[in-house]
């Protein structure tokens, strides 16, 4: 089997529904992140392109991860697509690293110009503003630097990574190719907000749809897992089917889920993965049934 692809909305880019959450190859010093040595990144990395995932995404401010990227992808750049994120820093603190943002026209430009050089690449195929609110994007200007670097051809497409309350507004603004959102089984809020992108035009890119992992897994929260079992969505799953895998074929079923990005440094975890996106969405009584379920559990979207 291969992996289904999906349009990415208006940039036209055919890209794989599981796509790669680059985040994981950040390294420890950034928000607790584990330890990622060079063989690790290069061993994952490849494997993401070996196994026909085409679609990367990282940010300036993921650590290692565009370095390594750009040290061990570059010479298969035409093998993938890749969606950084600016607004960026990163400052030295001891034994890890502070991230804050500042949206502006000098810290976006030294942002692409660092992600160029650190990918090893003359343009990256979409730039997206890394969750800034709405007042400071119109405040500072930011959709014309990100307008200017389009006309450059150094960004190819532009999106925004966003949640509410500024989402909405973004989307109303029809100014960004792409959105990337957070949305699974256990986090719907936004869900009706990626059907309105959605059908606005805008290219869909879902983070978090595997709910961040089983409990213990890095970023996971085992409150979502709660959910998972007052909406005894156990009850769905087909025979020897995990919860991961239920939650990751939901998130597909969304119609307007054109990909998820998954992150793992571990190829056997990035095999499970894939044969789970390979089984593609839920039938679709069975993605009725659990958001009715998910509903009656008090798990709704907005």
């Amino acid at each position: 089997m291969t992996l289904a692809k999906k349009t990415l909305g208006r940039t036209g880019l055919e890209v794989t529904q599981l796509g790669y959450g680059a985040m994981e190859v950040r390294g420890r010093r950034i928000w607790g992140g584990r330890p990622c040595t060079d063989e690790q990144a290069e061993t994952i990395l490849n494997a993401v392109l070996d196994s026909g995932i085409n679609f990367i995404d990282t940010a300036n401010d993921y650590g290692k991860s565009e370095m390594y990227i750009g040290q061990y992808l570059s010479s298969r750049r035409d093998e993938y697509y890749v969606a950084t994120k600016c607004g960026c820093q990163m400052i030295f603190a001891g034994d890890h690293d502070e991230t804050p943002h500042i949206f502006t026209r000098d810290n976006i430009r030294r942002n692409i110009a660092d992600s160029l050089m650190k990918m090893r690449t003359d343009y990256v195929d979409i730039l997206q503003l890394h969750n800034p609110d709405v007042a400071t994007t119109e405040a500072n200007g930011v959709v014309d630097v990100l307008n200017e670097l389009r006309e450059e051809g150094v960004v190819k497409h532009i999106g925004c990574s966003s949640t509410s309350p500024h989402l909405s507004t973004y989307i109303d603004w029809g100014v960004f190719d792409v959105f990337q959102i957070p949305y699974s089984a256990l986090e719907r809020q936004h869900e009706n907000l990626i059907t309105k992108a959605g059908e606005a035009g805008a290219g869909i890119i879902i983070r978090g749809g595997v709910a961040r992992g089983e409990p213990g897994a890095g970023l996971g929260n085992e409150d979502r897992w709660a959910t998972f079992e007052k909406a005894n969505l156990d009850e769905l799953l087909e025979e020897g089917e995990s919860r991961t895998a239920f939650l990751l074929r939901f998130t597909l079923s969304h119609p307007y889920c054109h990909t998820t990005i998954v992150g793992t440094v571990n190829p056997a975890h990035l095999a499970e993965n894939i044969a789970m996106a390979e089984k593609g969405p839920l039938p679709a009584d069975v993605y009725a049934e659990a958001k009715k379920r998910l509903d009656a559990a008090g798990q709704s979207p907005e």
